[in-house]
């Protein structure tokens, strides 16, 4: 079968040439012939969402991506795919939880709703009772091999539990403390990241995952890091407007702070991806989007160290972006946890009234981190 180290290369070698699954199917192939690999089933429940990964992985429904489905992966539940619809689909879904426990692997797509006991999200109806997508996702996940979250929603919430979140959206994992979620984020996921991670659980078991729980295959590096404008970057050329093919740090762009690969992997088809487009990355795939990331077009404030100290943003570009990219991420991950964020925005929002004025929303809008 073919190792896990090779399976890593043609990861980033299919993502670099554009052919990610005519790559993987031979070996893939092979291994399924010969009895090495036992296909998953799988199972997906679609929460507070906008279908937006469901989307995204229709993109790569290809001969290839048919042949995983039907060799590796065993699609058994799913509401957007089934052929059958109310009690029959639910009856598929409930022979896997009864008959398969500790085999199939869950994936969640959407934000948890938790508002009311989560009654403004029914994902089922079963015996005269509609089921919400809360207690679904708990009782599915308790019993699955695997739990994977994909979409920004789905891992840390979202754009659904964005300030003030009247639904109290929030990820899968704070709903399913007992399990480790793998989680696939974006807004939406890359298809690559999404099947590449099932091919990962079928052939080799869990990737090796980082401090968020995202697969370092595809979440190992920032954006800035692979970006094909971060010589630009370096020498101080920065664009000042969108649309411009300098480097976009300076109006917004969130790639020294996100972690992923799209600079090599890039989207629909491998054909273009926002800064390719002219347009800031505004870290999609981090804890705390959207809120930590707004204004997406808005030049980074100045950098909160721990101590107190500062570096202004001006700065980065001669020397301190490993350090200042590390200031970042830990600073907003500390203050995501320790409620600082949303303090901030409480405080904010004081100055909101039932009417704003245009200049007191303007104000809301360009809050920045305050040292707590």
């Amino acid at each position: 079968m073919l190792s896990r180290r090779d399976f890593l290369k043609l990861v980033v070698k299919g993502a670099v040439l554009g052919n990610f699954y005519q790559l993987i199917t031979p070996p893939l192939a092979q291994a399924v012939a010969a009895g090495e690999v036992k296909k998953l089933p799988v199972v997906m429940i679609e929460t507070g969402t906008c279908t937006g990964d469901s989307i995204s992985l229709d993109n790569i429904w290809t001969p290839t991506f048919s042949d995983i489905l039907t060799n590796i992966v065993d699609w058994r539940y799913d509401w957007s795919m089934n052929q059958v619809h109310g009690d029959a689909a639910y009856r598929i879904l409930q022979e896997t939880y009864e008959k398969m426990p500790n085999e199939y692997i869950l994936i969640v797509q959407g934000s948890m709703i938790q508002r009311d006991g989560g009654h403004y999200n029914h994902v089922a109806y079963d015996n005269g009772k509609l089921i919400t997508g809360l207690d679904l996702v708990r009782r599915i996940g308790l019993k699955a091999k695997y739990v994977v979250a994909i979409g920004s929603c789905a891992t840390y919430g979202g754009p659904v539990a964005g300030y003030p979140n009247p639904s109290q959206a929030t990820g899968v994992q704070n709903i399913l403390p007992e399990r480790r979620v793998i989680n696939i984020s974006g807004c939406p996921a890359h298809p690559d990241w999404i099947m590449g991670t099932l091919l990962h659980l079928a052939l080799y078991g869990e990737p090796e995952l980082e401090k968020f729980g995202r697969p370092k295959l595809f979440y190992g590096e920032t954006v800035h890091n692979r970006c094909p404008r971060r010589r630009d970057y370096d020498q101080g050329i920065f664009a000042t407007e969108i649309g411009q093919k300098e480097c976009l740090f300076r109006v917004g762009c969130k790639g020294p702070v996100t972690y992923a690969d799209c600079p090599i992997r890039r989207w629909n088809d491998r054909l273009n991806w926002p800064i390719g487009c002219n347009t800031p990355c505004i870290g999609c795939t981090e804890p705390g989007y959207p809120d930590l990331m707004s204004p997406f077009t808005v030049h980074s404030p100045d950098i909160p160290f721990p101590g107190g100290t500062k570096v202004a943003t001006d700065t980065i570009g001669l020397g301190v972006l490993g350090l200042t990219s590390v200031a970042i991420v830990g600073h907003a991950a500390t203050s995501l946890y320790k409620g600082r964020i949303q303090k901030n925005l409480l405080k904010t929002s004081v100055k909101i009234q039932y009417r704003p004025s245009v200049k007191k929303v303007k104000t809301y809008h360009k809050y920045r981190l305050k040292k707590s």
